[in-house]
């Protein structure tokens, strides 16, 4: 599938003639980066964007711009820490309780390379807070996606670097690698997406999930100083082994663009059930891959890996859906 959109598009670009007023999209993580962008390319085509945050301050702060560019849309907080299921399932209890529909959810939110630790229900983090945290609530509120609408998760080509382990997926038995748990994490995102698809596709309500590239945010906060730039030169020395220009990091605006097309502009069938980066969808892609180059493990879009992820997640958080 092929648009004229690419790696450098930005959210403008995509959203170019794309008129949102009557829409309502649910965006998690709104107080940095990647949200914040989101939001406001949304906001300023009209859309109602409802945001989330573990920190409303700190949101309201990064957020503060948007209201002035809003066509008819706006911006509204909510509370919500992907760490915790009590604040997971209060968030969602508010948002049934209101009972208005969203055309879109982008689960945005997250974090990566984090320390060894738990969520306060005692997952590991990352696994914990991008997967678990995101499919209780987007689960809880399912009903609310409107026919026609669609979930965005927002994965990584982080993914590559595991597939979800669902023997011990709070490495009780297995050695810490922060890396290898981004990966399972956001393995785990795509694979939500595939079965989230295959449940709610009958109905008029797709998933789907992103790579939004490689872009200078928030979440390498917890990486050591100096280890940004050391990764960043071993993928160069690669890069330059195989004869290709060095890595270049996209914008937030380049970041975000995904996606905004992969929620409002990508037609639904293309899209539903797989995996998307530089307003493309991507190729399954076996053997060594290039650290800059697109594709998609084959893990990531197993459909029989999704149905047991699904179950195990289940049993996780003690909830059926």
């Amino acid at each position: 599938m092929t648009n004229g959109f690419g790696a450098t598009s930005t959210t403008d670009d995509v959203l170019t003639g794309i008129d949102l007023h009557g829409k309502r999209v649910l965006v998690t993580g709104v107080s940095a980066g990647l949200g914040v962008e989101t939001a406001r390319a949304l906001a300023a085509r009209g859309a109602h964007v409802v945001g989330t945050a573990r920190d409303l301050a700190k949101a309201k702060r990064a957020t503060s711009g948007i209201a002035a560019e809003a066509k008819n849309g706006g911006l509204e907080l909510v509370e919500l820490d992907l760490a915790s299921l009590a604040s997971v399932r209060a968030c969602a209890d508010a948002l049934l309780a209101k009972g208005l529909p969203f055309d879109a959810i982008i689960a945005n939110a997250g974090v990566m390379r984090t320390p060894f630790g738990h969520t306060s229900d005692g997952f590991e983090t990352q696994f914990g807070t991008n997967h678990l945290g995101h499919f209780v609530f987007v689960n809880r509120i399912a009903s609310l996606i409107a026919a026609g609408g669609r979930l965005v998760n927002v994965a990584s080509s982080g993914h590559r670097y595991a597939d979800v382990d669902l023997d011990d997926p709070n490495f009780e038995r297995t050695p810490y690698d922060p890396m290898i748990a981004y990966g399972r994490s956001k393995t785990a995102n795509i694979l939500f997406a595939v079965e989230f698809d295959r449940r709610h596709k009958a109905h008029g309500v797709r998933a789907t999930a992103v790579h939004p590239g490689g872009i200078k945010t928030e979440l390498d906060r917890h990486m050591a100083p100096g280890e940004l730039e050391n990764l960043v030169a071993q993928i160069n020395a690669q890069l330059a082994s195989d004869g290709q220009p060095p890595f270049q990091f996209k914008t937030i605006p380049q970041g975000a663009a995904t996606s905004v097309w992969a929620g409002f502009v990508a037609p639904a069938a293309d899209v539903g059930g797989r995996y998307c980066e530089n307003c493309q969808v991507s190729k399954i892609a076996e053997g060594p891959i290039s650290p800059v180059s697109p594709g998609v493990r084959p893990y990531a879009l197993d459909p029989e890996r999704a149905k047991a992820l699904w179950a195990k997640s289940e049993e996780m958080v003690g909830e059926r859906f």
